[in-house]
């Protein structure tokens, strides 16, 4: 999965801006979409789990209900072609868990990267007036990527950012399926619908601009947590571990990665790390480890 490879991958999907996909990375195989069926085990899982803690939360006092963990306030943001709904059930988690959480405003994932960028800088703004608070964002895939370019962008309003399978080194690095959806938008908008991806997404200036801003180094005081699957398939698991994150390795398909339990709980240890653990005062897995001592 080296040079050849990413060259071979360029060959098949002309459209895509070569830039995207640069040498080391490489597209997943056909058949790896297939690991993606465990999204149902890892849905069942969340039932499961959420359920439990459920029980758990109503056996607790009655005081210590709902307690709120941190102040900051947490933005989920959802993947290609997918919205808000998305992510409804780990909101729903991190709620009960006691962060406040917000919907992006994302009905449909599928429109102009800068775009939705902007319009998520707005969203987020009017967030941390309300609650004069900096945010932290979770982003799953395609989010994921917005959110890191805006961290870098606007420090000022962005204390942390959680990516979950955001293939950040290498956007093109994503399964065939994913670059026929992309095709179908492209055409779509040129065609005349309004509101989706254009060949400047894929291709020009917009993509690049977007890439290159993902890629720019993150304030000292932003915390940064990277979430991946080696068993992704749908993009690159190396395209997802950033050199500047904490990164943290699950093992879930990446669709389930909005679901699966030990997801969520990585996700909730991460939104409470400082933002100067970015660069490693100590592992999420001593966080999670002390987390579940102290609620025993």
């Amino acid at each position: 999965m080296g040079q050849s490879a990413s060259t071979s991958s360029r060959r098949e999907n002309p459209s895509l801006g070569s830039f995207l996909l640069p040498d080391g990375f490489a597209r997943p195989r056909v058949r790896d979409v297939l690991r993606e069926g465990s999204v149902v085990l890892e849905a069942g899982r969340y039932a499961a789990s959420s359920l439990d803690e459920r029980r758990r939360r109503w056996r607790a006092p009655y005081a210590t209900r709902g307690a709120v963990v941190t102040d900051e306030p947490v933005v989920l943001v959802p993947g290609f072609m997918a919205g808000d709904l998305s992510l409804h059930a780990m909101s729903r988690t991190l709620r009960g868990r006691g962060f406040r959480t917000y919907s992006s405003h994302i009905s449909a994932n599928v429109g102009c990267t800068l775009e939705a960028a902007d319009a998520l800088e707005s969203r987020i703004e009017s967030i941390a007036i309300k609650r004069d608070s900096r945010v932290r964002i979770v982003g799953h895939s395609l989010g994921g990527m917005l959110a890191r370019g805006l961290a870098v962008r606007r420090p000022d309003l962005i204390s942390g950012i959680v990516t979950m399978g955001s293939p950040m080194l290498a956007p093109g690095a994503h399964h065939v399926l994913l670059t026929s959806s992309v095709d179908l938008l492209v055409r779509l908008s040129r065609a005349g619908v309004p509101g989706l991806m254009a060949e400047e997404c894929v291709r020009g200036r917009c993509a690049r601009q977007s890439f290159e801003e993902s890629r720019e180094p993150l304030a000292g005081d932003v915390a940064f947590t990277a979430v991946y699957s080696r068993r992704d398939g749908i993009v690159d698991w190396r395209a997802c571990v950033d050199p500047t994150a904490h990164a943290v390795e699950v093992t879930t398909s990446h669709v389930g990665m909005a679901l699966d339990p030990h997801v969520v709980d990585v996700v909730t240890a991460a939104l409470q790390r400082p933002a100067s653990g970015r660069r490693g005062l100590r592992s999420l897995d001593s966080v999670l480890e002390v987390d579940s001592s102290e609620s025993a």
